[in-house]
């Protein structure tokens, strides 16, 4: 009979295997030690965060709040007449931003529009890395605000945010990296690295921001593609089907499991639609996703 691995000795064997890869060590030491840089939430996103979260915030001493950097201020009133909470009328203030989006919503986009700051460094190859993975993840973003707008019972902002941050581990990765060039010896290293440690690391940073609890699952399973956990749709499956329609056109289809053939698209679109009409609602609302990632940006 075969023993089965404690999670003791998995994580030795991990270990082991990568023992020659300087990034994967050190970062895994820090992480274990609490001593790995995590981000933290922009400064301003955390005080509308906190002023909402006032009980006795409105609209008007919100906006007060985020009047204070106007480039926030201008891309929620673009957000709010956009095609995914646009009214009768065209709005023209913060306070009416903020009345047609309502305080959370507004909360969760702030934070998103806010998000962009963190993802930084100083040498080349680091900071082309980041922009990849902001460029990624706001994709990823949007076309998870659009799908959560077509699918009943999901909040768009929520989904935006989601995506953004499901990658959001490789971020102390590249910072970790960008510090200490002289540890990697190999572009492999910093592949490994990630592979390894992007969702342990992610799942910190969601507790340490006192992100909702389910954004961990999509840490954890974004990329999880047979994931079958759960009888009801989540945001997980929303931001794991918006990271395969991410990835059409870039990465050989052929390298990729099939869209139908995905529990999480089953739940989703419950067997209504097939791989070339979802494909076709991304090609109908290309304007919506292109909006949303230049806001982002």
């Amino acid at each position: 009979m075969t023993e089965t691995a404690s999670p003791k000795q998995s994580i030795d064997k991990r270990v082991s295997s990568l023992a020659k890869n300087r990034l994967y060590i050190d970062c895994y030491r820090y992480m274990q030690s609490d001593k790995l840089a995590l981000p933290t939430i922009p400064d301003v996103a955390q005080k509308i965060r906190k002023a909402i979260n006032n009980e006795n915030a409105n609209s008007n001493s919100i906006a007060r709040v985020v009047q204070i950097d106007p480039t926030i201020t201008a891309r929620l009133i673009k957000i709010s007449n956009s095609p995914l909470y646009c009214g009768r009328r065209k709005i023209e203030s913060c306070p009416e931003a903020l009345t047609r989006l309502g305080l959370k919503t507004a909360q969760e986009i702030i934070t998103a529009f806010a998000m962009k700051a963190i993802f930084k460094a100083k040498s080349p190859t680091i900071k082309r890395k980041m922009v990849e993975l902001w460029n990624h993840s706001s994709y990823v973003a949007a076309i998870s605000a659009v799908f959560a707008h077509k699918t009943p019972g999901f909040d768009p902002d929520r989904a935006m945010l989601a995506g953004l941050i499901h990658d959001i581990g490789i971020v102390p990765i590249l910072a970790h990296a960008d510090k200490h060039s002289q540890i990697i010896s190999h572009p492999k290293d910093l592949a490994d690295t990630i592979k390894q440690l992007r969702a342990e690391i992610g799942v910190q940073i969601i507790r340490k921001w006192d992100f909702p609890r389910d954004f961990e699952d999509v840490v954890i399973h974004a990329e999880n593609w047979h994931r079958d956990e759960k009888k009801e749709p989540d945001y997980t499956d929303i931001v794991m089907i918006s990271q395969l329609h991410s990835y059409i056109g870039k990465v050989d289809i052929k390298k990729m499991p099939k869209l139908d053939k995905l529990p999480a698209y089953r739940k989703l679109l419950a067997g209504n639609l097939d791989m070339d009409t979802s494909i076709n609602i991304l090609d109908q609302a290309k304007e919506e996703i292109d909006e949303i990632q230049q806001m982002l940006n």
